[in-house]
């Protein structure tokens, strides 16, 4: 029986990244928080997805918290100004919103995700205004990083006017199966 028991522990340490590898499900929600004055920062680059594949349309997913972008938007306090779900197979993906003038989109930058024993995320993005010719005229920019998320958990990453609601989860997650406490006792 002790041989089964630590079989158990030993393989509960390194399940967890055996579960890790593949493609990622992605949720996100850019919201803006009302109550803290916005501040334009320099225009979005030329370069805004810093080489980053594009968000495939394929790859596009239903979103799972509309209960929470509901609960945002019944408030006062914060606007909804994007809510995508995606599966992305990449370490970095550009994300856009909006009709594209001129290279620029209304909202549009770059996530990056890594997974070690956390996952780390490096989120860039721009919310564009755009005259009536398509060029930018003022550019509020979000520029979080969070190095200790866990695997489907949403993460609130605050970035003073704008801020990011974030949910990452390995493609095909599943959840660990709980011990019999017997088994443990033995």
């Amino acid at each position: 029986m002790r041989a089964i028991r630590c079989l158990t522990l030993l393989l509960s340490l390194i399940a967890p990244a055996a579960f890790a590898a593949g493609p990622y499900q992605v949720e996100m929600l850019l919201v803006r928080q009302n109550a803290v004055p916005a501040f334009t920062s320099p225009f979005a680059p030329e370069n805004w997805s810093a080489g980053a594949p594009r968000l495939d349309q394929a790859a596009e997913r239903p979103p799972m918290l509309a209960d929470e972008a509901t609960r945002l938007q019944a408030t006062a306090d914060y606007t909804v100004l994007l809510h995508k779900a995606w599966q992305q197979q990449g370490e970095s993906v550009a994300i856009h919103a909006g009709d594209e003038q001129f290279g620029h989109f209304p909202i549009e930058g770059n996530l990056s995700i890594k997974e070690s024993r956390f996952i780390a995320v490096d989120a860039s993005l721009w919310v564009n205004q755009l005259d009536s010719n398509g060029s930018v005229v003022r550019s509020e920019q979000f520029k979080q990083s969070n190095s200790n998320m866990k695997a489907g958990q949403l993460t609130f990453l605050d970035g003073g006017h704008l801020a990011v609601l974030i949910k990452v989860s390995p493609a095909g997650m599943r959840k660990m199966p709980v011990m019999d406490p017997e088994m443990m006792e033995q």
